[in-house]
Formats: structure tokens, sequence, C-alpha cells
């Protein structure tokens, strides 16, 4: 281990001595470690959203799945500006390699859960190794590429992103649908698999990833980040459990209360601490990032909503297994990666990036209105263009608005900009994982009682109870046995609900249909939101891409600092700054002097 430390400080020393400069070489070992943190993280969620529904079926609790999902999420959303803040402080390596080990142990806990309340604290814990995995990669991306040139090398991370989206699905069903691999439930491999991942990913990271890293005497901002938590955990409680509680009843009252004073203490935090703080506020100041900030925040919402809603639907509504609603998502992915390369090489070689989260937006929002339209007797292929178009949305967006946001900011903030740019597009994730769980799980049982009311349901029902067949096949006895009392049939679906899918189709179209509505209320609520991440993107101004990298622009200040110091000390030297001192000087303010300049 100390030959490979002293080795990494000779290439940190040898970048910082070439001005911050990076050949192709040290930039490609760097990607190489931001990769395997990246595709560890990306590969978990894609196999965890497609196997949650037999998970929860085994541990006999698909309503509760909304706490597995919403407690990764907190937890990612609130350590991931703590992440960013403490890398500009002590380096961005030795935090990217405590996010991975926190991952790793939060994997091994929740592979050996027993009950969904289990899994979800285990999740907890992964989501606070998560929020590393997610905002060290860009920042670190931040730092070693000029802006521009990122696009040249996002071929590679568009490479990571697009194996783990469709393996990630495949792998997650196919352990989903095992009974036992190495005596061992086959769902618990889900979780299991991080392990040997994860430990290649340590070995990579530990061995390549080696940036310059100058350490800052500041204030942690402690008070910061202890109210985050107590403004956020309560709000985020009370939009998943407020259904089960009562909007106005005491419990609910009290997480509305002690949500709101802890955002305020958290306001009055950050503006005591100044450039110390856990998110400085006067980020803010820049319009472009302010802007960015709220637009994350939608597309957030929006993205998540898709995620996490279209397996469920269609393994629900269409039958698909695990695995099939892997192959089905296909779709999504591919628009994804085609929009993102297709934007990266445009940004690439122009500069230009502003149309990108406008025409993103108006392709998701298309894709959520053809979503509104899925009834239960819809083809699956219907589904499939809406998740195409939703999927060229996403590529242009996801990007390029982390890219404005780094744009808008000095050096100094690259990692706590970047972080808050994750920070603010999970607080949309989370919120609207929320809202959309509570909805469904509110609505089904009401659309499942509307849906024996329709005549189509009443007429398919009468006829299968009339078909001995129907009545002698096992695969019918559970869902038989709930239509006995047809008023109590709604409550049927809190617990397994694998019976749906093995049961007559006329048996089980009350159920079907009325997971179909609620899934429609859904996508109306996503598309509101995205129409007006539509209409506001329209007022992002985009200054033009810097042409040197964080570590280039660090490099430049302190020379110019030294150069100045040694003129103070040799009173005799000429008073004129020379060329380079003014060029370095003008280099280090140059993103006070781009806000001002447009669009």
């Amino acid at each position: 281990m100390s030959r490979v430390d002293s080795k990494g400080k000779q290439q940190a020393q040898a970048i910082k001595d070439a001005g911050g400069v990076m050949t192709h070489r040290q930039i490609l070992f760097v990607i190489f470690g931001l990769m395997a943190g990246m595709f560890l993280s990306s590969l978990d969620q894609t196999i965890v959203s497609t196997s949650m529904r037999t998970i929860a079926d085994d541990l006999d609790g698909l309503s509760q799945q909304v706490w597995v999902t919403t407690a990764y999420l907190i937890l990612a959303t609130i350590s991931t500006p703590i992440y960013g803040k403490l890398s500009d402080i002590f380096g961005r390596r030795p935090l990217f390699i405590i996010a991975i080990s926190i991952f790793l142990i939060g994997s091994v806990a929740a592979g050996f859960a027993t009950s969904m309340y289990e899994l979800a604290a285990f999740r907890a814990v992964q989501g606070l190794g998560a929020g590393g995995l997610m905002a060290l990669p860009l920042a670190i991306m931040g730092d070693i590429l000029a802006p521009r040139e990122r696009a040249k090398y996002q071929g590679y991370f568009l490479a990571v992103f697009g194996v783990s989206s469709v393996i990630g699905p495949l792998i997650g069903g196919l352990f989903a649908g095992a009974s036992e691999i190495l005596f061992i439930d086959g769902w618990r491999w889900v979780f299991l698999i991080n392990l040997p991942i994860g430990a290649a990913a340590l070995a990579i990271v530990i061995r390549f990833l080696h940036i310059p890293h100058e350490r800052r005497d500041v204030r942690i901002d402690w008070w910061g980040a202890s109210t985050i938590i107590i403004g956020l955990v309560p709000l985020l409680l009370v939009a998943e459990q407020g259904r089960e509680w009562g909007w106005g009843s005491l419990g609910s009252i009290a997480c509305y209360v002690i949500g709101v004073l802890g955002l305020a203490a958290f306001v009055l935090s950050e503006k005591l601490m100044g450039d110390d703080a856990l998110i400085p506020l006067g980020l803010f100041k820049s319009s472009t990032f302010a802007m960015a900030t709220v637009l994350g925040v939608l597309v957030g919402f929006g993205m998540f909503g898709a995620m996490m809603t279209l397996p469920l639907y269609l393994q629900v509504v269409n039958g698909a297994t695990p695995t099939e609603s892997g192959f089905l998502m296909l779709p999504m992915i591919l628009g994804l990666m085609i929009s993102s390369i297709v934007s990266g090489q445009f940004i690439a070689r122009t500069g230009r990036y502003q149309m990108f989260p406008t025409i993103g937006l108006g392709f998701m929002a298309t894709g959520f209105f053809v979503f509104t339209f899925a009834t239960a007797d819809k083809p699956v292929w219907f589904i499939m263009i809406g998740m195409l178009l939703t999927g060229l949305g996403l590529g242009q967006l996801m990007q390029t608005l982390t890219l404005a946001s780094q744009n808008a900011v000095g050096p100094r903030d690259m990692g706590v900009a970047t972080s808050a740019s994750t920070f603010f597009r999970q607080i949309g994730g989370t919120v609207g994982t929320a809202v959309i769980f509570s909805v469904i799980f509110t609505r089904w049982p009401l659309n499942i009682a509307a849906a024996f009311d329709t005549a189509s349901v009443k007429d398919g029902l009468a006829v299968a109870m009339a078909d001995p067949k129907v009545l002698a096949d096992p695969d019918n006895a559970q869902i038989l046995g709930i239509l006995k009392d047809p008023s109590a049939a709604a409550g049927s679906v809190s617990g397994d609900t694998s019976f749906l899918n093995t049961s007559d189709p006329r048996l089980s179209a009350a159920f079907l249909e009325g997971f179909a509505n609620s899934a429609i209320t859904v996508f109306w609520i996503a598309l509101a939101v995205v129409l007006v991440a539509f209409v506001l993107s329209f007022f992002l101004k985009a200054p033009p891409l810097r042409a040197k990298s964080a570590l280039q622009e660090n490099a430049d200040a302190s020379a110019a600092e030294a150069e100045l110091a040694a003129e103070a000390a040799a009173p005799i030297a000429s008073p004129t700054p020379s060329p380079s001192t003014s060029a370095r000087t003008a280099s280090s303010s140059a993103v006070a002097a781009e806000e001002p300049s447009g669009k």
C-alpha cells in the first residue's frame, strides 16, 4: 500500500509541476477509477429497480417498498453536499474511497435483510455511500477537464452507464427469478453482487485516482449538516406516510413544523458560514447556477417518476417478469445514450449548450403525454414509444445541467457546486418518488373498487365464474378467495401481488385496470412538473464555456500569487506587472467576467 501511495504522490506532483495540465494517458487512468465507482452505483440502481417487486412479494410488503426506495434516496440526497464540501477541503480521493466502502457495508447487510423495514434501513446505509458515488466523479471530471473538453471523454462514461443500464435489469431479473443461488435466495444476490464489483472498484481507485490537491484551512459546517438533516427527513417522511397517518394528523403536522424550522435554521447557518458553508448561498447569485438548480429539481422529479413507475407498471399490468421488464426498458436507455452522445459532440465542437435543456424537456414532456394514454389494454410497444421519447429528453438534460452549474462557479467551489447540483436533483427525485408511490397506493384501491362497477369487468367476471375449469385451476385459488368479498378486494394489493399475473385475465382485470388508472394519474402529475420546467428552460442563461480545467486555473492562480509575492519582496523590481502575471490574474477572475456575458 505504501508503494502505491508513494507512486500516487509522484503522479500528483507531476501533474502539479505541469501547471495542472494532464496528458491523455493520465486523464484515462483517472477516468478508469471514476468509471469503476460509477459502474457500482448505476448497476445497483438498475438491478434493484427491476427486482423490487419480487423482493417485496417475498418479504410480503409491496406497499412498503416506498420505504426501501426513499430510505436510500434520503441518505444519498443528504450526504451528497457533505461529500462535495469535504472533498473540496480534504481531497476527492479519500472521500471517494470512503464512499465505496460504506456502500459495500450496506450491500452486505441488505443481502441478509429479513423484512422490508430491515431492508430499508440497510438501503439507507447504501445511500450514505451512494451520495459520494454520485457527486464525486462529476466533481473530479470538472477538476481535470475544461467544460468543452469534457465531451471528448463523455463516451467512456456513457459506455459505463449504458452497459450497467442494459445488463443491470437482466442480471436483476435473473437473480429475482432464481429460487436459490449457492444456497442463498436468488434476490439477495441483487445486493451481494456489489461485493466483487466494489472490491475491483476500490483497487482501481486506490491504484489510479491520483490528482493534486492542496488542503485548505476552513471551518467545517457541522451546523449546516445537522440542520439540513433536521429539515429534510421529517418532510420526506410525511411525504411517504401522509396517506396512512392522514395529511392533517398530529404526526404529519409535527413533521411539517420540524421540517420548516430545520430548513430555516439551515439557511441561517449557511448565511453565517459564508464561503465555508455546506452549500454557500453565494452560488445562487449566479443566475445560471440558480436556474440550473431549479430545473434539476423538476427534472429529478420527472426522471425518478419514470424510472420507478415503469418497471412496476410493466410487471403488474403487462405481466412481465423482472428480466422481461429489463429488456422492455431498453428504448429509454437507447434514447438516453443517443441524445447524450449527439448533444455532447455538438457541445464539444461549438461550445453551445443552451438549447439542449429546452429540447430535452420537450421530448420528456411528449413522452409523459404518451404515458397518460397507457390503459390496461394498450400493447407494450405503445409504452415503449413513450420510453424512447423520455430517454431522448433525459440524455440532453443530465449532462447539460451539471455542465452549466460547473461552468458558473470558480475552481475553488467545483466540488460544492457539483454536489449541490446533484443534491437538488436528488431532492426532486426523492420527493417525486415519495409522491408518486403515495399517489399510486392511495389511488389503486379506489380505482379497483371503481373498476368492479364497469360493465366489461362485470361481464368478464360473470363468464369466468361460470366456467368450471376456471374455478378448478389452482392458479386462480388465491384470487377466487379474494373475490368472495369484492368490497375487501381493494385491500389485497398491499402485500404479495404475484397472483395477479398467474390468474385468469378476466378475474384480475379490475386489479390491473385499477393499477393502470393509478399510474396514469402519476404520469399526469409528472407531465405537469416537466411542462413547468420546459417553460423555465427558456430563461436559462448560458455563458461561454471555459477553456481551462479547474486544475489549470488553480495552477495559474497559484503561479500568479507566487509571482506577485516575489515582486513584493523585491522592491527594486519594476512595479509594472509582467504580461504573464496579467494573463494569469485575468484567468483566475474569468468566472466573474463570464456571468454578465449573456446568453
